[in-house]
């Protein structure tokens, strides 16, 4: 079935044309459409607990607390292709982010971001904005991907860009109409 399921996604990444044209499995279990985030503005970062960049889910948390109210949400997707900084399960994963960052935006399961196995919503984020040198690849955990109101992939930033670095262009999105 889980063949069946990637074969599909494989698809159906060949031909999306926007953000909410993907699925991602909840760091509970559970099948979440990104359609769900429509009108919404949307971070997408891929995370590690035990990574140099790690304190900053506070700011990421930090931003999502001030903006969700307004129509904006971060997603996590815990990753361990870089130097095995995230080698707990899931359910680890999970009481890491709340119990030591309060975490409480949308976190989903441990996930590839790069090579054959990456899923198909990070091999378009990553199709839709390059990173340095216009190249592809993830390079390390904490890279952010914001996506505007209609699903578009407007900015991709490094593991380097602290949360509190990226409010003015959330603001600015916050504010476009639909």
């Amino acid at each position: 079935m889980k063949i069946i399921y990637l074969f599909l996604s494989i698809i159906l990444s060949l031909h999306a044309h926007s953000f909410y044209d993907f699925k991602a499995t909840s760091i509970e279990g559970n099948n979440i459409s990104m359609s769900s985030y429509k009108d919404k503005v949307v971070l997408v970062v891929n995370t590690a607990s035990e990574c140099k960049f790690t304190p900053q889910y506070e700011g990421l948390q930090t931003l999502y607390i001030k903006h969700k109210d307004k129509g904006f949400v971060i997603l996590g997707f815990p990753s361990n292709q870089f130097k095995e900084q995230e080698p707990g399960s899931n359910k680890e994963i999970h009481f890491f982010c709340t119990s030591t960052y309060k975490v409480d935006f949308p976190m989903f399961e441990k996930i590839d971001v790069n090579g054959d196995n990456a899923i198909p919503l990070y091999k378009y984020l990553k199709k839709e904005q390059k990173g340095f040198l216009w190249t592809k690849s993830i390079k390390w955990n904490f890279t952010k991907f914001l996506v505007d109101k209609k699903g578009r992939v407007i900015k991709r930033y490094s593991s380097l860009t602290k949360p509190k670095e990226i409010e003015k262009d959330i603001i600015n999105l916050l504010k476009q109409d639909k």
